[in-house]
């Protein structure tokens, strides 16, 4: 069984036990949180498609917070002598699906 959500601005397939990185979530490690609205339910038999989205929300268990490596952002305009160097690091939430509602 198989679920579509939506978090952070993206729309993401889970499956029960999938390790999944999200946008930053609020939580620490070992919290239980909902994952909601999910989009879709599919699997056995006839999917479950929602108008826009479901009742219900996928479970999961936050395992991370963390950043990710480091990005170079680099600017420069030729002939003008501007060059800017600058990095950025990516807050994530790492989570595990426990279950997804049927």
């Amino acid at each position: 069984m198989y679920a579509v959500i939506a978090s952070g601005g993206k729309q993401y397939k889970v499956e029960t036990g999938q390790v999944l990185r999200l946008e930053k979530l609020a939580g620490e490690v070992g919290d239980k949180v909902e994952l909601a609205p999910v989009l879709m339910i599919g699997g056995e038999g006839e999917p479950q498609i929602g108008q826009p989205h479901l009742e219900g929300a996928v479970n999961a268990t936050i395992i991370e917070q963390g950043k990710a490596k480091k990005i170079v952002v680099f600017k420069k305009k030729r002939r003008k002598g501007y060059r800017v160097k600058r990095g950025h690091r990516q807050p994530f939430t790492a989570v595990r699906i426990e279950d997804i509602p049927a």
